[in-house]
């Protein structure tokens, strides 16, 4: 009894060896497809929205594109509401979400990130011409403008140095219109849409160096797909090694912000 009991534990084991090493067929599976399904809020300017003519553009749609496009399968964008986006992933209604997406400890339990490809947060736009100003311990004694409501109101409470003002908005173009007719000296707003604000307006605004908050954004999988987020992620690597990665954000934000070194 006790050498068949060690036999069938042998045999256990390389059956778990050899389907550890057939892996878990995630990759293969899309690939028969042909598809890549991605779920996003297609609302999120820069990141994916719909233009004037109602096409999907932004920043991720243009990396997964071309992720598609090296892995050899067509994307497929599934539009989806935001607050059930996770349990939507889960139910298996797409195969990732890729729509700037900030990695949390509270989201990691339920999915699996690829690296962090782009670093959100807070950040301070200041007028392009404000010599005065060059990095955030400057804003020392400052007029801050905030969106209401908003995460920059309690970002302003990071800043290394107090503000002498701080004035709330309803919005960000209100905040941004006081600050380009000189009655603030910087607005507090969440880094990708304040750069889109600047692609738009070119050489009215600037963004000091260096987040107050830091948020990265990653690509979402079901913790099951490891092969097929590995197989993303190789080709996301090869992509800022190229200088792909660089080029699209050049595109959307006006220089690239796609390298590590410069989130410190």
């Amino acid at each position: 009894m006790k050498k068949i009991w060690v036999v069938l534990s042998s045999l256990l084991v390389l059956a778990c060896a050899v389907s550890a090493f057939a892996g878990d067929g995630s990759f293969k599976r899309v690939k028969n497809q042909g598809a890549l399904t991605i779920g996003l809020d297609d609302a999120f300017p820069p990141m994916g929205y719909r233009n004037d003519k109602g096409q999907l553009v932004g920043f991720d749609i243009d990396a997964a594109e071309e992720v598609g496009k090296r892995l050899g399968i067509k994307i497929n964008w599934q539009p989806t509401a935001w607050d059930g986006v996770i349990h939507a992933l889960n139910s298996k209604k797409f195969d990732c979400i890729w729509n700037g997406m900030t990695i949390t400890d509270e989201r990691k339990k339920e999915v699996a990130f690829t690296k962090p490809y782009k670093m959100d947060g807070q950040v301070a736009v200041v007028r392009f011409a404000d010599k005065k100003i060059k990095k955030l311990a400057d804003l020392k004694g400052a007029k801050v403008g905030v969106q209401k409501g908003s995460s920059a109101v309690e970002a302003v409470k990071k800043l290394p140095a107090a503000p002498a003002e701080v004035r709330e908005y309803e919005d960000n173009p209100k905040a941004l219109l006081d600050l380009e007719s000189d009655r603030l000296d910087t607005v507090i707003i969440d880094d990708a849409t304040g750069r889109d604000f600047i692609a738009k307006r070119p050489g009215k605004f600037r963004i000091l160096p260096g987040n107050i908050t830091k948020e990265p954004f990653g690509v979402a999988f079901r913790k099951e797909d490891v092969e097929l987020r590995e197989a993303v992620q190789k080709t996301l690597d090869k992509m800022v090694k190229d200088g792909t990665m660089a080029k699209i954000s050049k595109k959307w934000f006006g220089e690239d912000i796609t390298n590590p070194k410069k989130w410190k």
